[in-house]
């Protein structure tokens, strides 16, 4: 699995990069988690950092096009992020409110 990257815009407001990408490849369509930890691997970013939004592809083609945004951390992707775009990449909302949990019974 090939990916090229065709198009990033910053985006400072909300802490993350909008990626526009063309996958080629040999087999079946790849899967969402797939797409994202090698699209994390080839950016330099955590898997848990990318959302993929949309993987198209059309009949009988080998190349795929699809949408991704880039987070600076797991927790500006929890923030930002509906519930159900994290579900999808298995991003989970739970380790971040365990967190705060945690933090909160220190401080007491």
């Amino acid at each position: 699995m090939e990916i090229d990257i065709l198009e990033q815009d910053d985006n400072p407001l909300l802490h993350r990069t909008e990626v526009s990408f063309e996958i080629t490849h040999e087999d079946a369509s790849p899967s969402r988690l797939s797409v994202r930890d090698s699209l994390a691997a080839q950016l330099d970013k955590n898997s848990d950092e990318v959302v993929v939004h949309s993987l198209d592809t059309k009949f009988g083609m080998r190349k795929t096009v699809g949408y991704a945004k880039v987070y600076d951390s797991a927790d500006s992707a929890v923030d930002v992020e509906q519930e159900y775009m994290l579900d999808r990449n298995k991003i989970s909302a739970e380790s971040e409110e365990g967190a705060d949990a945690a933090e909160a019974e220190g401080e007491e």
